[in-house]
């Protein structure tokens, strides 16, 4: 069944005539952070799909650092023969040309657009053990009387956690302070210790934690309520649009890729995001099946980018 399946995506896949990327040759897929995390488990998830459906390996290369800048860096000087390609994320293409006065790349002109892969929700969670509040709304109403006594962690300042807890800020009115921590697994580890009683990260990374009932969740960004967080209402449910924009992980190339090369590129992971074995395993992760098309996604990282600006502007983030 699942051969017959790949026979079929296959030639879903080579819809654009002429175009092939070089037979044989390995697909090399640049992920800017480390071994194990949400962006590396969706470049995995996809990688052995597409595979099958190129007909040509894709090999996943690991190059964390700087919050992705030093892998988008080394994808911004690969040669656009059509072979490389890397993972782009929200913190890449959104938060850090927004907060870095400098970057080794630039977001726009440096890559080809290529697809939106999954979007990945955001969520508030607290440690219900040293923070008395049951719910958002009490949340709220608490910061609101002790200002500047809660703090909250990240994974470090101008990470998507720092920008999604000041945009908290700014839309409830509240105070809190900062807490960067260098990485999500120290953040976290203090979180469930009680050393900060608020986090703000993706569900993906949060789920085995509020499941287990170390932490509890007040709110996630999403167009509705999550399957694996159904009693969890939207930031849109509770009168907070603006904090209802998931985070996201895309597919880029180096600038000079032929727009053709994109395209089918774009048109093999639309097909490998419609097999229902690869949208399950995504969404055991809290991860959801995108696959835009490449002048959808150039338009979103734009968007993304002017919308982290302002984030930055009101938290007077500027790193060097």
């Amino acid at each position: 069944m699942l051969r017959r399946h790949f026979i079929s995506t296959l030639a879903a896949a080579s819809v654009v005539p002429g175009i092939s990327f070089a037979q044989g040759k390995p697909i090399r897929l640049v992920v800017p952070f480390p071994p194990g995390g949400a962006t590396d488990i969706t470049a995995r998830v996809l990688g052995e799909p597409l595979g099958k459906i190129l007909q040509q390996p894709v090999v996943i290369d690991n190059r964390a650092g700087a919050g992705g800048s030093i892998g988008m860096a080394e994808l911004a000087r690969a040669t656009p023969d059509g072979l490389t390609f890397g993972v782009a994320t929200l913190s890449t293409h959104g938060v850090n040309p927004a907060v870095y006065q400098k970057l080794p790349y630039d977001p726009i002109k440096g890559f080809v657009a290529v697809t939106e892969l999954v979007k990945a929700p955001g969520v508030i969670v607290i440690n219900p053990s040293v923070l008395p509040v049951g719910s958002f709304a009490e949340l709220v109403k608490y910061l609101k009387a002790n200002p500047g006594k809660v703090s909250y962690a990240t994974p470090g300042n101008g990470t998507i956690g720092h920008m999604w807890g000041e945009l908290f800020k700014s839309s409830t009115g509240t105070s809190m302070v900062h807490i960067p921590y260098r990485g999500a697994g120290p953040a976290i580890n203090d979180v469930l210790a009680g050393q900060v009683p608020v986090y703000f990260d993706q569900v993906a990374s949060s789920l085995p934690h509020v499941k287990s009932g170390k932490l509890k969740a007040l709110a996630v960004s999403w167009s509705g309520r999550l399957d694996v967080l159904p009693e969890v209402p939207t930031y849109g449910e509770l009168g907070y649009p603006v904090n209802n924009d998931p985070s996201w992980f895309g597919m880029v190339a180096p600038a000079g890729t032929p727009a053709e090369i994109a395209l089918r590129m774009q048109q093999a992971v639309a097909t490998a995001l419609k097999d229902h074995a690869v949208r399950e395993r995504l969404a055991l992760q809290g991860l959801y099946a995108s696959g835009t098309t490449p002048a959808e996604f150039t338009k979103q990282i734009a968007g993304e980018i002017e919308k982290m600006k302002k984030v930055a502007e009101f938290a007077r983030i500027r790193l060097d």
